[in-house]
């Protein structure tokens, strides 16, 4: 159990930016984990192919908070395409043993140790779907 809750989720998963939501978002989605119960909602805001803003809402474990955390502390700026290729880095890492993601996102690292417990993996994947179910939606008004 060391591996999954080591000193650093405990920091990341109580250290969540961009807490809440936006007045005006222009795509919003909530994700369900019917394993964990728990509830992720992120409301975004795009120019073009980057987020201008975010706000998030978790109800998760520390896991789910922490992955979450990583999000939220750099969402602003990163583009669709990174979020994207992040998320699916991440499924990587904790389905098929691939390599942590880099870059922006790098400390998503410390979230190796859930591929040895499948059924969290949803809680750290949670805030992934709910950004690009919220910039899918924000596609769609747009």
């Amino acid at each position: 159990m060391h591996d999954l809750y080591h000193p650093r989720i405990f920091e990341l998963a109580g250290d969540i930016s961009r807490v809440g939501r936006l007045a005006q978002p222009q795509g919003t989605a909530t994700k369900v984990s019917k394993i964990c119960g728990s509830v992720v909602t992120v409301d975004v805001a795009l120019d073009g192919e980057t987020v201008r803003d975010f706000a998030i809402e978790t109800e998760a474990c520390a896991l789910g908070q922490a992955s979450s955390a990583v999000l939220a502390a750099h969402a602003v700026g990163a583009t669709v395409a990174e979020i994207q290729q992040t998320r699916d880095v991440l499924y990587k890492m904790l389905k098929e043993n691939g390599p942590p993601p880099t870059g922006r996102f790098w400390e998503l690292r410390h979230l190796e140790g859930v591929r040895a417990y499948p059924q969290r993996h949803t809680s750290v994947l949670l805030a992934w779907e709910a950004i690009l179910a919220a910039i899918a939606d924000a596609r769609v008004g747009a």
